[in-house]
C-alpha cells in the first residue's frame, strides 16, 4: 500500500495550522488511510539551512516522501508565500521528488488576499519537483480557526467540511491511481 505523507511547514508547534493538520489526519483515518507526518520544524535547523543531504534526519524525511504515493503539504502563508522552513525542506527533495505522486496543498493565511498563494507561490515549486497531479488545494483564512478556552485551535464547520472533501478527493484519486498501476502491471 502506498503511504500518505503530511508535510507541515509551520515553524510553530502550537498554531492554527496544527488544527488543520489534525483535521486532515482525522479525515484520512475516517477514510481508512494511514499517514506519516513530517513536521519540518523538528528537523535539525543546521541540516536544513546547510542542505545537509547526508544528515540521517533529512535522509529519513526525504525517504518518507520518496515512498509516498500521496503528499499533503500544509503551510501558513507569510508575505504572500509559503514558509521559508518549508522551502528549505522542499529544496532537499530530489529533482523529481514529487513525480507520480498525488499532492494536496493546504494553506492558512491572515487575509483573503493570500488566497492565490497556493496557485502562484506553491504550485510552481511543486511542478518543478515533478508533481503533475496536484489537487486544487484548500486555503483557510485564519479567522476560521479560533482558540478555545482550553487553548486548543478549533476549525469552524465550513472549513472542516472543505478539508474533509479535499481529503476524500485525495483518497479517491489515490485509489484510482493505484488501480491504474495494478492494471498496467498485469498488461
Amino acid at each position: 500500500m502506498m503511504s500518505i505523507v503530511i508535510i507541515s511547514g509551520s515553524p510553530s508547534a502550537r498554531s492554527r495550522l496544527s488544527a488543520i493538520v489534525e483535521q486532515v489526519k482525522a479525515a484520512l483515518a475516517a477514510e481508512g488511510q494511514e499517514w506519516t507526518e513530517i513536521a519540518v520544524r523538528e528537523l535539525p535547523p543546521a541540516d536544513l539551512l546547510h542542505a545537509a543531504f547526508d544528515s540521517p534526519a533529512i535522509a529519513e524525511a526525504v525517504g518518507k516522501v520518496e515512498q509516498a504515493g500521496a503528499v499533503v503539504i500544509a503551510t501558513p502563508i507569510y508575505k504572500a508565500s509559503y514558509t521559508g522552513i518549508l522551502k528549505a525542506f522542499l529544496d532537499l527533495l530530489p529533482q523529481k521528488g514529487l513525480e507520480r505522486k498525488i499532492v494536496l496543498p493546504v494553506a492558512i493565511g491572515g487575509t483573503i488576499a493570500h488566497l492565490l498563494a497556493i496557485d502562484y507561490a506553491l504550485k510552481p515549486v511543486l511542478a518543478a519537483l515533478g508533481a503533475r497531479h496536484v489537487l486544487g488545494g484548500v486555503f483557510v483564512q485564519d479567522t476560521h480557526v479560533t482558540w478555545s478556552e482550553q487553548g486548543q485551535a478549533v476549525l469552524d464547520a465550513e472549513t472542516g467540511a472543505r478539508l474533509d472533501g479535499a481529503v476524500k478527493e485525495l483518497v479517491r484519486e489515490r485509489r484510482a491511481s493505484a488501480g491504474a498501476a495494478a492494471v498496467a502491471q498485469r498488461v
